[in-house]
Order: structure tokens, then C-alpha cells, then sequence
């Protein structure tokens, strides 16, 4: 909900002319119009030139404010419940609208990328936050550059921190995030492979990555995985700000050793500041040992001391679909990781089944990874040969492009079953047979494929 501005200030602010209706009243909520629902009452909304008007929509959620660079003579039509305000450029109204909205604020603001990690880091951050802050925090992953408007102005009077994602499609985007976000607080989990479409390659794909660094406030804090390969080619000569690393490296400003594999979850310590602390994060994988640790970092700079804060990382609850281990068909174990798909996370997951799959049977249906343009086929055989180098009972491909991952496994003197298929159908015959209390079955796919989502639900016990 927006802070409420009053339509006047506002008007002052763009330096717009009035066309009709009052300057009287107040905003509660503001959208760009055709991109964002308009569902609320009092609400400012940009209005493009080339934007055709529904008057009698926007009337029926009156008051309503309406900003455009179109013509007088079109904008002329409002109705009694609205107010128009014409400027000159809507493109410039936008962004002076909303650099003027965010300095409302001085608190602290997180904006995180990497490819793997954003969304669990920025639920740690918000649930060690949340036990006495008031948290404005982007929703699930639902991080597209078009979400950052609502979320920007869902910061009011009563918020005390936000944490945002930074979805990356193509180059740019992360830049026009921060610039509406201006965010104080910068993080980078991962950087592997993904969305090498929009990016052309590896290289464009951590150049685009990197425009996280000059989109952190003057004087603000960069938080970095100091283990990470390709987070080392980014550059930050021109960084002026403060900057943090996190890992299991004797140079880390906040570091993990003695990570294990426990009950639900990893137990490991913390070193931060010549002090040593016990932590445990649900959830399995030294990937989550990392988030935790970036998570910390970020708390911490804002204030919050590292022993309350590993405390409440203790109650923290793991996200659906990350690795979501569930009693499966006859007793077996089934890893539902079926959120994202992308090299990276797929890594992740053979390195929790090293140590949760050992003396069991471990089966792992992969279905395609997606957005990585002309690398695809590269990328599937590397996974292949990962898989080919584990003791695998049974390997399904699901999908066109997977297909290259049994192949591959194949080539490389894999010792497992190999079974490939178009689509989900077919698998459960391959599959039930199988599934007994020695089984460990991963699946793992695209977030776009409801197939795999639906199938893996089909796989645990409650279904």
C-alpha cells in the first residue's frame, strides 16, 4: 500500500498541467496502467501515449488519478470521479515519480541476484527479520523487472526494511531494477549458467549480473560469494562502497566450517568477527549453508546481532519444491526439486544425493533446461557426465533437449539404467516397480513444466 501522497504535491512534483478533476485528495496506490491490474480506489496511474483508455474502469474505481503525455483532446474524456494531470514526458514523470517515492525512505533496502539462491536468501533475510520489523519483500520468485513498481510502492510509513530479487532475463535488467530500487544493500549468491539467450553467453551473463555494482546507493554494501568462480570476474574496480564475502574460504569475512548433513537440515559453524558460533539450517545442501551465510551477512549490517539471528535461522521453514524431501511409494524417498532448472541447481541436488543417497538406490529423472540459447546441447552433455561419474541406480530423461543428459551418461560408461522419454507419460511404469524404502528418487524440472510438478506430487505418499 502506497504512503498516500497528496494529488496536489504530486502534481507539483511533475510539474504537470490539471486537465480535469480535483487536486484535493490523496493516493493510496499507483500502477502503470495495461501492465499492473487496477483493483483499488484512490489510485495514481501512468497512462502511456500509445495506451488506449477504458474511462468508464477507471471512473468505477474513482478517485482515481491519471498521468499521461497524451494529447489534451484525448484526455479530455475523463469522467467526474477522475483526475487527469498531463506532462510533458510520461517516460520522465515515471522515473521522477519514483526516485521521489523511494527517498521518502532511509532504510535499509536489499536487492539480491545470482542464479541459484535468491529466493531462499531473500526468506531468510525476511524471516530473521520479520520477528520484530515490519519486512516489504517481493513475492515468492516472482521477480520480473514489471513486479518492481508495485513492490517499491508497497513500502509505507510502517516499513522498517525491504528485500527484493532481481529477476534477470536479458542485459539491462538488473540495471533498470536498481534503479527503482535503489537498493543499500546488494547481494550476489551464484553465478552459473542460465538465460544465455537473453545474455548471448557466459560472459554477457555475468556482465549483466555484475550491474548489480553500480546499481548499490553511494556508501552502501555489496555482499559476495568469495568461493564462486564466475562472482570473481565481476568487476568492482568502480565500487566505492563496503564489501562483504561469505563462504567456507580462510578469507571470508563470515565463514562455515565443519558443515554437516544432520536431521533435516546442515549443522555448521559460524566464524564472524574472531568469534565462533553453532548454526543449523533446515534444509540439506552446502548450497543452503551459503544462503544462510549471505543471510547473516545482510542482518548483521543492518543492525541485527549474528547470535539472534543464527538462533532464528533455526525456525526458519524450507520452501516448497527446493529439495523437499516427502515419503514417497513404497517406502521410498522423494526429492522434490522441481522450482528451477538450470545447471547450477542441478549440481546442487547430485551433491545432497552424495551424501543422503549413499547405500540407497538413487533414481533421478531430469527433465530440459531451459533458456541456455545456443549452449543447450553443452550444457545437458556436462550433466550428463556428472551423473555418469556417481553411482546412479537409475537415470530418466524427460523431454527433447534432456535427452542429450542420457546420451552423454551413456557415453561416459554410466553404470546406470538409462530411460528416455517426450513427456511424463510412460514414466510411472519404468518407476513403480522400483520404489521401495531403498530408493532415493530426485526429479527434477523446469518451473514451466506443470507435467513434472504434477507427476512428482503423484510420487509422494500423501497424493
Amino acid at each position: 500500500m502506497l504512503k498516500p501522497l497528496r494529488v496536489k504535491d504530486i502534481r507539483n512534483l511533475l510539474q504537470g498541467e490539471i486537465i480535469s478533476g480535483s487536486e484535493n485528495w490523496s493516493v493510496s496506490d499507483a500502477i502503470y496502467y495495461n501492465r499492473h491490474e487496477l483493483t483499488k480506489r484512490n489510485s495514481l496511474m501512468f497512462v502511456s501515449r500509445s495506451d488506449s483508455i477504458n474511462w468508464h474502469e477507471i471512473n468505477n474505481k474513482g478517485p482515481s488519478l491519471v498521468i499521461s503525455d497524451k494529447p489534451s483532446s484525448e484526455l479530455k474524456n475523463a469522467l467526474s470521479d477522475t483526475t487527469v494531470i498531463k506532462v510533458r514526458s510520461l517516460v520522465q514523470a515515471y522515473w521522477k515519480f519514483l526516485d521521489y517515492y523511494r527517498n521518502l525512505f532511509k532504510i535499509p533496502v536489499v536487492a539480491i541476484t545470482g542464479t541459484c539462491g535468491k529466493t531462499t536468501t531473500k526468506e531468510m533475510i525476511k524471516h530473521i527479520l520479520s520477528k520484530d520489523w515490519n519486512v516489504q519483500a517481493s513475492f515468492s520468485s516472482k521477480n520480473e523487472p514489471r513486479q518492481s513498481f508495485p513492490y517499491l510502492t508497497g513500502i509505507d510509513g510502517n516499513t522498517e526494511a525491504a528485500v527484493f530479487e532481481l529477476g534477470l532475463g536479458n542485459t539491462g535488467n538488473i540495471k533498470h531494477q536498481c534503479m527503482i530500487y535503489q537498493p543499500t544493500i546488494g547481494i550476489i549468491t551464484t553465478i552459473g549458467v542460465h538465460h544465455l539467450d537473453g545474455c548471448g553467453n557466459l560472459e554477457g551473463y555475468i556482465k549483466a549480473k555484475s550491474e548489480i555494482v553500480d546499481g548499490i546507493k553511494q556508501d552502501g554494501t555489496l555482499i559476495l560469494n568469495a568461493d564462486d568462480t564466475n562472482i570473481k570476474k565481476v568487476p568492482l574496480h568502480s565500487f566505492k562502497g563496503k564489501i562483504i564475502y561469505f563462504g567456507v574460504n580462510e578469507k571470508s569475512h563470515i565463514r562455515a566450517s565443519n558443515i554437516r548433513f544432520t536431521k533435516n537440515g546442515m549443522d555448521f559453524q559460524v566464524h564472524f568477527s574472531d568469534k565462533k558460533y553453532k548454526a543449523f539450517i533446515p534444509g540439506y545442501g552446502e548450497h543452503q549453508v551459503y544462503n544462510a551465510l549471505a543471510a547473516l551477512a545482510a542482518v548483521n549490517e543492518m543492525g541485527m546481532d549474528i547470535s539472534e539471528a543464527i538462533s532464528r535461522l533455526t525456525t526458519y521453514k524450507n520452501m516448497a519444491r527446493h529439495l523437499e524431501f516427502s515419503s514417497g511409494m513404497g517406502g521410498s524417498t522423494i526429492i522434490d526439486d522441481t522450482w528451477t532448472n538450470n545447471p547450477t541447481s542441478v549440481e546442487a541436488a547430485l551433491k545432497v544425493l552424495d551424501s543422503i543417497g549413499k547405500g540407497k538406490n538413487v533414481i533421478l529423472v531430469l527433465g530440459d533446461i531451459k533458456r541456455l540459447g545456443n549452449f543447450e546441447k553443452k550444457y545437458h552433455r556436462e550433466i550428463g557426465s556428472m551423473v555418469a561419474q556417481r553411482d546412479i541406480h537409475t537415470l530418466i530423461t524427460i523431454g527433447s533437449k534432456a535427452e542429450d543428459i542420457a546420451i552423454q551418461a551413456k557415453k561416459d560408461g554410466t553404470k546406470a539404467n538409462v530411460y528416455s522419454f517426450k513427456d511424463v507419460n510412460g514414466v510411472m511404469d519404468i518407476l513403480k516397480p522400483m520404489l521401495d524404502n531403498r530408493a532415493v528418487l530426485l526429479i527434477k524440472g523446469p518451473m514451466s513444466s506443470r507435467s513434472m510438478i504434477s507427476f512428482a506430487n503423484s510420487l509422494k505418499e500423501n497424493n
